[in-house]
This record gives structure tokens, sequence and C-alpha cells, in this order.
């Protein structure tokens, strides 16, 4: 099938199905490489390939809720995706990616790791059983790194537990000679300011949010490609691009939920392009607007 200029071959051939096969396609998860989030990958790849040393150095990704923090790891993990090792004694796992609790509970961390690898969680272990068990799993598996996502969680507790918290987190590192990489908001900067031994140890990464520039448009370029329309769009256009980043509020998460909104609506609606009506009639509400509509409550 002849590709349509608009479009990459994939979404060109997307174009051929029906309406709600288009449309579940739409509502895929979808990664698009851009300059802020391509360092930190590159970032992520050198910490991976840094020989192995007592002190490893860590880094900290921080940026606005919905930015495409977790997207990015996503991304990665994909790329350095765990090796069944089928003629070893464990798996490979190049990148632990593990949630931290609700509040800077190390037994809590332990659980979350031991599930991950599908291990038992025994409610007579004691800590520091459960801290050997993890440490001495973890060991066997040829491990690159361990990421932390949410890790301003461990503000949810007393500064007693943080400071346990981020020892915990320290010793990790340092048994086991891999890089932590934790992952926030903002708040997570705040977070490891509770030790100041730890913070040095963490360079920070950001994720800012978007303006109205040309790296602005070569993203909504990108997304144009992949959005299965039969019409340009021309979202790069400047009153298009304003109100894309306006209602959005500047973050990629809101935006892509904002063009997948847009889009099944211009298919429902036999208009196949995203334009100012789409966007207005599509349904998304701004998250400014969510703000101020829970605080009337």
């Amino acid at each position: 099938m002849k590709q349509i200029d608009h479009l990459s071959e994939v979404a060109s051939q997307i174009l051929n199905t029906s309406n709600e096969e288009r449309i579940a396609h739409i509502l895929k998860h979808k990664w698009i490489g851009y300059p802020s989030a391509q360092r930190i990958l590159d970032q992520l790849e050198d910490l991976l390939l840094h020989p192995k040393q007592s002190r490893m150095p860590n880094l900290l990704i921080t940026g606005e809720t919905n930015n495409g923090k977790t997207l990015l790891i996503e991304r990665f993990r994909q790329l350095h995706p765990a090796d069944p090792n089928l003629d070893g004694v464990a798996v490979r796992i190049p990148v632990l990616y593990v949630q931290s609790p609700p509040s800077p509970d190390e037994r809590g961390l332990y659980n979350n790791i031991l599930a991950l690898l599908f291990r038992s969680l025994k409610a007579s272990e004691s800590t520091d059983q459960k801290r050997q068990r993890v440490i001495t799993i973890l060991q066997q598996v040829n491990l690159g790194m361990i990421v932390i996502d949410e890790i301003q969680h461990l503000l949810a507790g007393p500064s007693l537990k943080q400071r346990n918290f981020l020892n915990v987190i320290k010793y990790l590192g340092n048994e086991l000679n891999v890089p932590i990489v934790g992952v926030g908001t903002a708040d997570a900067i705040r977070a490891l300011q509770v030790d100041p031994q730890v913070q040095n140890r963490f360079m920070p990464a950001v994720l800012p949010k978007w303006e109205l520039n040309t790296d602005l448009a070569r993203l909504l370029a990108s997304f144009e490609k992949i959005i299965p329309l039969r019409n340009p769009s021309m979202l790069t256009e400047k009153e298009l691009a304003t109100k894309l980043l306006y209602m959005s509020g500047g973050t990629i998460g809101e935006l892509s939920q904002l063009l997948n909104r847009a889009a099944i609506w211009a298919i429902r609606n036999n208009k196949e392009k995203i334009d100012i009506l789409a966007l207005d009639k599509c349904g998304y509400v701004r998250p400014a607007d969510r703000k101020s509509a829970v605080s009337r409550i």
C-alpha cells in the first residue's frame, strides 16, 4: 500500500482498517523520542555500562506529573529486557524496576522487590532476614541497575523513617555495586535532601514542561505522523500549537490524551483531522480546570 505523505508507514496501513480498529490503535501507548528524553536515555545507558565499583553513580529523574517519566523508563526497560537464561542458574535482569512503597517502609520495599521476582513473602521473616534474602537473590541475577519509581513517597513518613529509607537505598547500591535511579516529581529532590550524603550521590535529570518552540513543533509533527487520520491536521501551525500547549498544560502525557480524544472525535464525526473544532468538542478538560472543579466541591 502507498504511504500517505503526512503519515508514517504504519499509520498509513492502519488507515485502511475500520474506524474502531483505528481508534484502538490511537489508544495504544506510543513512544516518541525527543531531545530531553533522549539525553536521559543516554545517561541511563552510561550508568548501565559503568564499571562496577564500591560507590556507583546514581541518577534522579524528575518532572511534572504526566510528563513522560514512567514512559521513558518503560522504553529503557524495553531496550534492556530480562533474559530467561535457560542454560544458567538464574534469570538475568539488567533493569529492576520497583515502585516505592506508599511510605518510607524498609520491609515494604523488600516485599515489592520479592514480589517482582516471584518469591514468597514470609510474614514471620524479620526485616534483617528479608534484607539478606533480597541481597542474595539480586546478586544471582546479573543485575545492572535498580529503578525506584515514585521515590517522593518517602516524604509521607517521620524524618527518622525517611533517613532510614535513604540509608536502605544507599546500602543496596553499595552491596550490589549497581547504580540506583530514582524517579519522581519535584518533591523527589526535597525527599533526597533529608540526607545530604545520599543527595550528593544522585545526579539530577529533569524532564521540563513544554514551551512554544521548535522542540514542541517537532513533537507535534511526530504525533501527526503516527495518528491515522485521512487529512493533514497541520498541528505545527501556530494557532493550533498554541491551543494544544494551553489545553495540555505543557506535559506530554496530557498532550497525548488531548490529541487522542480529538483524533477519535474527528474519526467518529467524519472530520478526519484535528482542528480547533475537534479540540473544543472532544470532551477533554484542562488539568487546571480539573483542579479548579475539585476545589469547588
